[in-house]
């Protein structure tokens, strides 16, 4: 992800990582997801609708709410059409995914493919001439950390030193938020049992952004440690899909590392939650922080239309 001065433009580009966008680039979603989001929330509509007439494919192997929902949504509302592919019918014994791409390539604008192994998105992205945006692999949530993000950008109004803590499993949705908050000048922390830290290529890819930019990785066990004084606390599943054979393992693992009211105030006093979604209310987060008024979770779900719509303008050029 490197820092440019002038960004290029997104106009047909896969998205597979976040560090596939320059900061600059990345700024520049935030600011057409912020005018979007402003003429949406006004008028529930868009008056001149930029992706009249464009299709995209949704190949999705997971279950899914948010990420169905916004990028379904959110092309009807720019003026276009989303077709949804369940697994039963693409990228298995069916088709592969080579296959799926080629044949995708000469129907529709553009691939939102939600799969397990990150390489399918790559072979997605390898074969087919369209652009290919990850819904989610268990590498990387790219469409949720530029969401989390920008959720961050508008409560703070800055990012640059702002200080997020991860607190659980080193998993997809932490390595997004770590690549981008590293190139935005970040503090990124992550608190997490032994055994369950992040994917080591990922890391080094993050430090070496941060290095640049100013920010900032840093890891712990102990969730005090990781949570005081930042701005954001944030957690997610304990369990995340296909890991449903370690529930109880996990269960145990992760105990400490609740985010209650008590971890929340040993942030600080402005501390605000987020959690991606869905949540095992009891679990990694309570419902009194969830419901309660220094949760910032349901305004990162929102945000997820807003700034998934961005990107398919971004990339699909209007």
């Amino acid at each position: 992800m490197n820092v440019a001065t002038e960004p290029a433009s997104l106009r047909g580009r896969d998205l597979l990582s976040v560090a596939d966008l320059s900061a600059d680039e990345v700024l520049r979603v935030f600011d057409r997801a912020a005018e979007l989001k402003a003429e949406f929330r006004a008028n529930r509509r868009h008056a001149s609708p930029p992706l009249v007439g464009r299709t995209i494919a949704m190949l999705f192997q997971r279950p899914s709410l948010r990420t169905r929902v916004t990028f379904e949504a959110g092309m009807n509302q720019l003026g276009g059409h989303a077709i949804y592919l369940t697994e039963d019918v693409v990228m298995g014994a069916r088709e592969s995914a080579r296959d799926v791409a080629r044949n995708l390539d000469r129907f529709v604008d553009a691939i939102v493919a939600r799969t397990g192994p990150h390489a399918v998105v790559v072979e997605l992205a390898a074969q087919a001439t369209i652009p290919v945006i990850n819904g989610l692999t268990l590498r990387e949530h790219p469409c949720q950390a530029l969401a989390d993000v920008f959720t961050m950008r508008e409560r703070f109004g800055r990012l640059d030193g702002l200080v997020l803590a991860f607190v659980g499993d080193g998993n997809n949705v932490y390595h997004s938020l770590a690549l981008l908050g590293a190139a935005l000048g970040m503090e990124v922390r992550l608190a997490h049992p032994p055994g369950y830290g992040p994917n080591a290529a990922i890391v080094e890819r993050a430090e070496a952004l941060a290095a640049r930019s100013g920010g900032r990785l840093t890891f712990t066990n102990e969730p005090e440690e990781g949570v005081r004084g930042a701005a954001v606390v944030y957690t997610d599943a304990w369990t995340s899909m296909g890991q449903e054979a370690e529930a109880e393992e996990r269960r145990d693992a992760f105990a400490r590392y609740r985010v209650d009211t008590a971890l929340l105030n040993v942030a600080g006093p402005d501390a605000v939650a987020m959690h991606c979604l869905p949540a095992h209310r009891g679990e990694e987060i309570t419902s009194e922080v969830m419901d309660g008024p220094r949760s910032m979770i349901w305004e990162q779900s929102e945000n997820r239309l807003h700034v998934q719509k961005a990107l398919l303008v971004e990339i699909l050029g209007g």
